[in-house]
């Protein structure tokens, strides 16, 4: 069985966000960066050539395999019309919470926000400290 495609690297989160366009990404993804810092109380680290930037990790084994992984709790990634906000396993909230929400869209494990300014962050604040210490796989 290969190792995983996305690992730690070496990269300055810092340097990743300033190079993003002059937008409201860029400027909301600063946002969310100070917000997950606060929350989970963990350093930045990129991840993957894709620059994920992840908050805390884990070890854990694959079913039948010895070796031990590393990987991600809490994460969040750009791209040039939205960021993408990854939740470690499912919430407890419904869709009436994420109709509360605001304006994104939920998928399989993340929220898809066009901008900041349209969700609640309040609420955002509320899912991403429900599910900040989980894992993707046990």
């Amino acid at each position: 069985m290969s190792g995983l495609k996305t690992t730690e690297t070496n990269l300055d989160v810092n340097e990743i966000i300033n190079s993003l366009p002059e937008n409201n990404i860029k400027k909301d993804s600063i946002v969310i960066l100070d917000l997950l810092r606060k929350l989970t109380k963990k350093q930045p680290k990129v991840w993957g050539d894709n620059f994920i930037i992840g908050f805390g990790n884990y070890s854990y084994f694959r079913k039948n395999n010895k070796t031990r992984f590393k990987y991600i709790n809490t994460t969040f990634s750009t791209n040039k019309n939205k960021i993408i906000q990854y939740l470690t396993s499912p919430s407890t909230k419904k869709k009436e919470f994420f109709k509360k929400m605001g304006t994104c869209k939920w998928g399989k494990g993340c929220l898809h926000i066009s901008k900041l300014d349209d969700i609640d962050l309040k609420m955002l604040k509320e899912l991403v400290s429900e599910v900040k210490d989980n894992s993707w796989y046990s």
